[in-house]
């Protein structure tokens, strides 16, 4: 396991309201749920990078949307 390092995040009211809501739904400690974020962000970046696209898709509504990352 790498060594860990500790930094300050400072998140608006909402932010964290947010944070604390998936955290609780997942029953997660708030870390987890920041790494799993940071996670996906890094592999939905690295798939972009080369091209690939990412959608959501509505099978009710036979809509698709493309998730945009700016």
């Amino acid at each position: 396991m790498s060594a860990k390092r500790t930094m300050t995040l400072n998140l608006t009211e909402a932010e964290m309201d947010v944070l604390e809501q998936l955290s609780s739904e997942k029953d997660m400690s708030k870390t987890a749920v920041l790494r799993q974020a940071l996670r996906l962000y890094q592999v939905i970046t690295a798939r972009l990078r080369v091209g690939e696209k990412f959608f959501f898709e509505d099978d009710i509504a036979k809509e698709k949307k493309e998730l945009v990352v700016l």
